[in-house]
């Protein structure tokens, strides 16, 4: 039986080094809005459930496309900050996917960085097919990339053992596993999904605290950032993110 979780001390940065943090600059200038540029031809424009919000950030980015948002979220700090941004605009539900109850199906679900939390992510892929999902719906699911150039790197320096294994700091941070866009697949047709589309978010050979120092400086542009975009569709295995687009199984 998994342990009693504490998923209020899960997203707290309890170090102080900067290559172990819970969030990014770069997660938050930069990924977010390409997985909005990447979403956005997927969307079902009606009803919109994001899984796992953390303190709101990302939905935020939803709001400019949807006016029915509802978010689940285990924690209850990140919550209590997320309605400090957005007030009463935004249905918070405080509980975890293995037990919520939902009133009713969505037509596009969204769960970003999320699915590597998860003690069982098969059980809760399920839920959102069988019970969350409308008819005709999507189902967006982005997670960070074991083979990521960045990664495979660390690998490479004697900093983690082999692409998917999760270092102590993630595991601190809640982190159960580390998916490949093979492994993100199987998980998503064994709990009956119907992938299809898979993609990679931004090419990515830095890390994270590597890029945020950078992001301070003028040497990278826009422009630069477009083309990792671009190429990571060329080449989704390097990139820092993996995505599959789903619908509603048999």
């Amino acid at each position: 039986m998994p342990t009693t979780r504490n998923y209020d001390k899960e997203l707290t940065d309890s170090n102080n080094k900067e290559n172990e943090k819970y969030a990014y600059n770069f997660d938050f200038d930069v990924l977010h809005p390409f997985m909005i540029k990447s979403f956005e031809p997927y969307f079902k424009k009606e009803s919109m459930l994001e899984l796992g919000s953390y303190k709101g950030v990302f939905t935020k980015h939803l709001m400019s496309f949807f006016h029915d948002i509802t978010c689940v979220e285990a924690s209850k700090v990140a919550i209590t900050e997320a309605k400090e941004m957005h007030g009463d605009k935004i249905n918070y539900v405080n509980d975890v996917f293995e037990k919520v109850a939902l009133p009713k199906r969505y037509d596009t679900i969204v769960m970003t960085h999320v699915l590597e939390h998860i003690d069982d992510p098969v059980f809760v892929l399920k839920r959102i097919n069988e019970e969350w999902l409308a008819d005709g719906g999507r189902f967006l699911l982005v997670v960070p990339n074991a083979n990521a150039p960045s990664r495979q790197i660390a690998v490479k320096m004697g900093l983690i053992s082999h692409n998917s294994a999760v270092t102590s700091a993630e595991a601190e941070h809640g982190h159960r596993c580390t998916y490949s866009l093979d492994t993100l697949e199987r998980d998503a047709v064994a709990a009956g999904l119907n992938v299809t589309y898979r993609t990679g978010i931004f090419f990515k050979a830095l890390a994270n605290f590597q890029w945020d120092r950078l992001l301070k400086t003028d040497i990278v542009s826009k422009e630069y950032l477009e083309g990792c975009y671009q190429l990571g569709q060329i080449y989704p295995d390097l990139c820092a993110s993996i995505m599959l687009v789903c619908e509603k199984g048999k």
